[in-house]
């Protein structure tokens, strides 16, 4: 789903299978990476998924890619194209272990291999503080007062901002307050659709309603009647647990 985060994946044993989307056909990967889009994914299964997924904030990607998320935009792409050999690395000594902590201990260690050798992440500060004031607080930020608080016309705003993220302020913001909307709707219990909209700035729940049939193809209660799996987080203390999602 839409969310203000690139997404890495490194599968397990089998290939991870992507629907079409608006910019790619169906898509097959071992390990892939995608930019910040305003629309849904749909992931083709039988039940069963095993891998990694990794949710990074643009900061993330100067920091581990060397590039802004711009560079990647809506796509997704293999992960060895943006990251080279250290993805087949990754993915081939993740498989050889069947411990979840030895697993994510030699992501660390990659990972952490990749931030030591690239150069100082270089991230303009007055960028950061745009993406910060457009995304917190669960989107509501207006881009006029975010182009004034940064000290930009609200044209030069747009254009290094999408230079930067890929997408638009507006965009940005949007997308922000549908993903704290959605992490709503996956928890067990929820409030009603009118609450989560008023919790997320929406202007009623028919303005969540739209915004929701726009970037997850349906409304908020429909996704939800149809939505198969519930987020599971595995208890810190059972060592065998799939952590997998």
């Amino acid at each position: 789903m839409p969310s203000p985060y690139l997404t890495v994946i490194l599968t397990i044993d089998e290939p991870i299978h992507m629907g079409a989307t608006a910019a790619q056909g169906p898509t097959s990967w071992d390990t892939l990476a995608s930019g910040i889009s305003a629309a849904p994914c749909t992931i083709v299964h039988d039940g069963n998924q095993h891998g990694i997924q990794l949710s990074l904030t643009p900061l993330g990607s100067r920091a581990l890619f060397g590039m802004p998320t711009a560079a990647i935009g809506a796509w997704m792409v293999d992960l060895e194209d943006v990251i080279g050999s250290d993805a087949s690395e990754l993915r081939e000594r993740i498989a050889a272990h069947d411990s979840w902590d030895e697993r994510f201990a030699i992501l660390d260690e990659v990972f952490l291999r990749r931030i030591d050798a690239l150069d100082e992440v270089k991230f303009d500060p007055t960028l950061e503080r745009a993406w910060q004031l457009l995304t917190a607080d669960a989107g509501n930020a207006r881009v006029a007062d975010v182009a004034a608080d940064v000290g930009w016309s609200r044209r030069h705003l747009v254009n290094r901002f999408a230079g930067e993220f890929g997408i638009t302020p507006k965009d940005s913001a949007r997308i922000a307050r549908f993903s704290a909307a959605h992490s709503i709707m996956r928890r067990v219990e929820i409030p009603s659709v009118a609450e989560i909209a008023a919790l997320c700035g929406y202007y009623d729940q028919a303005h969540m309603a739209r915004d929701w049939r726009e970037l997850a193809g349906m409304s908020p209660s429909r996704w939800r009647a149809a939505e198969q799996f519930t987020f599971v987080q595995a208890d810190d203390t059972d060592d065998d647990a799939d952590l997998s999602a």
